[in-house]
C-alpha cells in the first residue's frame, strides 16, 4: 500500500522540486489540467511587462528594431528547437497551430503533385481533420483524404500517398505512437510525414532530427505554459526549406518586407513561413514561460512524468478497483503525460473534482482527462488528487444534478 509519507519523501528527494515555485498555482487546489492549458509562470509575467511597460509604452514604433521584435518567431523558433530535437533555423514560432498545419499540409501537397491521397488517423484531434480536408480541397487537383483507424496505417500506404499526418501523442487516451518507425514506414513509399506535437512538446522528449521527421507543428499554451491561444511554432526539416513554398504567403515572409515589392520573394529559412505581423504580447508570454526550460532537460521531465503517471494508475487501481477503466497504456514507451480514466458519468466526475479542487478535464463521451507537468506538480499532489477522487466516487457526489449542465468548454 502506498502511504502519504512515501510520497512526501519522493518529494524530499525530487531534483525539479525547485521550480514549482516558479509558477502561480492556488493553494488548496491540484491542477491536473496542463496538457490543455499551463498555468502562469513568474518568468510570463515579467517578461510580458516588459512589453507592455518599456518596450511598447516607452519604445513605441521604435521597438520593432530596438528590440529587435521582427526577429522573435525565429529567435522564439531557436529555443523551442532543442525541446523537439530540432537544429538551429528549423523552428518558427507564429499563428496558431490550426494555420501553421494548413501551411505545411499545402505546401506538401505542392511536393507530391502526382499522388491523389493523404492520410489521418480517424482519432485525431477534429481540428486536425477539418483543416486537412479543407487544404486537400484546394489542392488544385482531385485528392482523397482518408481518416483511418491508425492501427490499419501499413496496408493504406502504397505510391499514391502524398502525405500522412498524425498526432503523436493522442488528445483522449495519451497514447504515445513510435515517431522513428511510422515516419520510415512513410518515406518507404516515397511519401512525406507531418507530426502534431500538441501533446507532446514539453511533455516527452523528441527528436525529428534522429527520426527524419519531415515536418511538424506544435502549440504553445499546454506543457509549453505559453498561455490562452498562445503562438504556436512550425518545424520545417533544413532540406525542404528551399522548395517547400507558403500557401499562405504576407508581407513579412517576403525576402524584402520594406521594399514594398507586389510580386512575392520568399525569405530565406524559416522566415518564409510568417505571415503577418507577430503578435509581440503573446510571443512575450510564451518567452516567458521558455525559461523554465534553461534549468531542466527533457530527459529529467520524463522520468518524473513516468514516476508520476504510475503512482496516479496505481492509486487509482488499489483505492478504486474496477470502478474505471484505465485507458492509457501501461507500457512507459506507449504513454504521453497524461492519463485518461473512462466512465459513463465522466463529466459528472470530472465537474464534481473540480468543486473538490482537483482540476482535470473530459472529452467526450467517457473520458477523464488528467495531466501530469512535472515541473510544477508533487508527488503529493497524486496522492491527495486520488483521495478526492475516491471521495466524490463513493459519496455519488457526481449523481447531483448541477454537475450535468453542460459547459461550453469541458
Amino acid at each position: 500500500m502506498i502511504l502519504r509519507d512515501d510520497c512526501s519523501a519522493l518529494d524530499a528527494s525530487d531534483e525539479l522540486s525547485s521550480l514549482r515555485s516558479g509558477f502561480r498555482l492556488t493553494d488548496g487546489e491540484i491542477y491536473l489540467d496542463g496538457n490543455s492549458l499551463g498555468p502562469v509562470s513568474e518568468a510570463t509575467s515579467r517578461r510580458v511587462n516588459e512589453v507592455i511597460d518599456t518596450e511598447w509604452a516607452r519604445g513605441l514604433v521604435r521597438s520593432w528594431n530596438s528590440a529587435g521584435w521582427m526577429a522573435e518567431p525565429t529567435r522564439l523558433g531557436d529555443r523551442v528547437a532543442p525541446l523537439i530535437g530540432a537544429q538551429p533555423g528549423e523552428v518558427l514560432v507564429a499563428d496558431t497551430l490550426t494555420f501553421l498545419l494548413a501551411k505545411l499540409i499545402g505546401g506538401a501537397l505542392e511536393l507530391r503533385p502526382d499522388r491523389h491521397i493523404v492520410i489521418t488517423d480517424v482519432a485525431n484531434f477534429h481540428s486536425d481533420i477539418y483543416i486537412v480536408e479543407a487544404m486537400a480541397a484546394r489542392a488544385g487537383r482531385p485528392m482523397t483524404v482518408k481518416a483511418i483507424d491508425r492501427t490499419t496505417l501499413d496496408q493504406e500506404l502504397n505510391d499514391d500517398v502524398a502525405l500522412v499526418l498524425l498526432t503523436q501523442v493522442d488528445f483522449r487516451t495519451g497514447e504515445m505512437l513510435d515517431m522513428k518507425s511510422i515516419t520510415q514506414k512513410v518515406h518507404a513509399v516515397g511519401a512525406l510525414m507531418l507530426w502534431d506535437f500538441a501533446h507532446s512538446a514539453g511533455a516527452v522528449p523528441l527528436d525529428v532530427t534522429g527520426c527524419d521527421v519531415d515536418f511538424a507543428a506544435g502549440c504553445g499554451y499546454k506543457y509549453l505554459n505559453g498561455g490562452p491561444g498562445s503562438p504556436a511554432f512550425i518545424y520545417v526539416r533544413t532540406k525542404w526549406q528551399s522548395v517547400l513554398q507558403n500557401p499562405l504567403p504576407g508581407w513579412l515572409g517576403h525576402a524584402r518586407p520594406f521594399d514594398f515589392e507586389l510580386k512575392y520573394e520568399p525569405a530565406k529559412g524559416m522566415q518564409a513561413f510568417v505571415t503577418s505581423s507577430p503578435s509581440m504580447i503573446a510571443l512575450a508570454a510564451l518567452d516567458g514561460a521558455l525559461d523554465v526550460w534553461d534549468h531542466v532537460t527533457m530527459e529529467q521531465v520524463r522520468a518524473k512524468s513516468l514516476a508520476l503517471t504510475d503512482l496516479f494508475i496505481d492509486l487509482i487501481e488499489d483505492r478504486l478497483p474496477g470502478v474505471f477503466e484505465i485507458v492509457t497504456p501501461r507500457e512507459h514507451e506507449k504513454r504521453g503525460s497524461q492519463v485518461a480514466l473512462r466512465h459513463i458519468e465522466g463529466y459528472g466526475i470530472v465537474q464534481a473534482l473540480i468543486e473538490r479542487g482537483v482540476v482535470g478535464d473530459f472529452r467526450d463521451p467517457d473520458i477523464c482527462r488528467f495531466g501530469f507537468t512535472p515541473l510544477y506538480l508533487r508527488y503529493i499532489d497524486v496522492y491527495d488528487a486520488v483521495e478526492r477522487i475516491v471521495e466524490v466516487m463513493n459519496s455519488e457526489m457526481y449523481r447531483d444534478p448541477r454537475f450535468t449542465v453542460r459547459n461550453a468548454v469541458t
